[in-house]
């Protein structure tokens, strides 16, 4: 039997000298050899406990098994509208679920589903999924990330017309401003996009509600508006000097680059090239802001959390097959990014107006008898500073604002910052601005179940 193949990317050195994608090309007799390790489980854990959108995954491993990718791609393809967006960036909810993994390794899901849908591209298995009939009823998208896409996908299929708003120059969301283009390459997004449109789905780019056109417009002019507008307001980090030049959220600094990439700008508005990096945050964007960073050119990158570091295989806190909690290094963190844990920011310091470093001190956290994580208490005499010319807050969003389009609609926000949803006056939402800052692959399932619910309305 294979083992599972632990080199996926491309070597270091030629990696983080280019934006192409990190991953690198797996054979078809890879791929195949890695779908033999499927169990074929009587009851797929990967299936239900794992993915969001429940994807089944041994049917179509068994597909690829066999080097049947129509079958396999159309398997995938019932429950999946974008396997090409989450065979890239879901960190594989399912492979955690995977019962190879109780005492040994989960089988490679993800980058069989990636082969999957790329042979499905190759040999023209994916087509416009054009309606048979239309209903006579409008729907107005607001956002096209992950899950704003999936939804007009889904209302366009069920016979809705669906015209999709875009704040940006271009669709895409989160797909194409926030995540860098070394795991994402935008030109699958726009191979994606360019099918869409020929199923009738309309794209209003450049275009905000409230500046550009207002919320009663959109009421009037349509029968039912899905917010998907994701969550936009970054965590702070409101500690004595931060008003220091040099000081910049993550999204800001990501998308300056994927704006250059894309050729929307001629510059970065922020640039890590010749400078000692501090990335406060350690999550999936601050090491997006480290890969980032690194390609630039930057002088030293670090990266900072307060959260204790996870152990190195799964805690007793999170047991199969829940999602576990354990140490993990992504392809930006083997490129050159220093980590540390337990380590909180007390102040900025700066010289000149600008960013010098940041004072920080060392936690000790207290766990419960599973291990998770309860409380952080600070260690006496372990201040000290890091040193940094640029400085990145990854620390996560805090939900939707007040002000714009929650205001123009006449709705209301969970005290986390979440748009509640008006069924009544045909007002949903979706994804991250309707449950908080999550995952792709969750969004786009939450997308699914308010096409579902929209659906049957419009039929009752």
């Amino acid at each position: 039997m294979q083992k599972r193949i632990c080199d996926i990317y491309r070597p270091v050195g030629e990696r983080k000298q280019d934006f192409r994608e990190v991953e690198r090309s797996f054979s078809e007799a890879e791929i195949r050899a890695q779908t033999e390790r499927c169990h074929n489980c009587g009851i797929p854990f990967c299936h239900g406990a794992g993915c969001p959108l429940f994807n089944q995954i041994p049917d179509f491993n068994a597909a690829a098994f066999a080097g049947d990718w129509k079958t396999a791609y159309e398997i995938l393809s019932q429950t999946s509208f974008f396997p090409e967006f989450t065979s890239r960036v879901c960190p594989a909810l399912c492979e955690g679920a995977c019962c190879c993994g109780v005492d040994g390794d989960p089988v490679m899901v993800r980058q069989c589903e990636k082969m999957i849908i790329e042979k499905a591209f190759a040999e023209n298995f994916v087509r416009p999924a054009v309606p048979a009939t239309r209903r006579d009823l409008r729907v107005a998208v607001i956002g096209s990330g992950p899950s704003g896409l999936f939804a007009a996908e889904g209302l366009n299929r069920a016979g809705f017309s669906v015209t999709v708003f875009e704040a940006n120059k271009k669709p895409g969301g989160l797909l194409r401003y926030g995540i860098p283009d070394f795991k994402l390459g935008k030109n699958v997004l726009d191979r994606r996009l360019a099918i869409m449109k020929e199923e009738g789905i309309v794209f209003t780019t450049d275009t905000r509600i409230g500046r550009d056109i207002s919320g009663s417009y959109l009421l009037r002019n349509f029968d039912a508006v899905v917010l998907a507008v994701g969550t936009p307001a970054a965590r702070d980090l409101v500690i004595p000097g931060r008003e220091l030049a040099g000081i910049h959220f993550a999204l800001e600094f990501l998308q300056g680059q994927n704006r250059v990439n894309g050729n929307e700008s001629a510059s970065l508005p922020v640039s890590a090239a010749g400078k000692r990096v501090l990335i406060i945050g350690g999550g999936d964007t601050g090491s997006d802001c480290a890969g980032t960073a690194i390609r630039q050119g930057a002088k030293s990158v670090r990266q900072i959390e307060i959260m204790p570091r996870p152990p190195e295989k799964r805690s007793p806190s999170t047991p199969w097959p829940a999602w576990p909690w354990m140490l993990r290094t992504s392809s930006s963190h083997k490129e050159g990014c220093e980590r540390e844990w337990c380590v909180a920011s007390d102040r900025f310091t700066g010289e000149n107006g600008s960013v010098t470093g940041v004072e920080v001190h060392e936690v000790a956290w207290s766990f419960s008898p599973e291990g998770r994580p309860l409380k952080p208490a600070p260690v006496d005499n372990s201040a000290r500073i890091i040193e940094a010319d640029l400085v990145l807050l990854a620390m996560g969003f805090t939900g939707v604002p007040r002000q714009g389009l929650v205001e123009e609609l006449g709705l209301e926000l969970t005290p986390r910052g979440a748009v509640i949803p008006d069924p009544a006056r045909r007002i949903y939402a979706v994804g991250d601005c309707a449950n908080g800052a999550s995952l792709v692959v969750r969004a786009m399932a939450d997308a699914r179940k308010v096409v579902r619910q929209i659906t049957e309305e419009a039929a009752s």
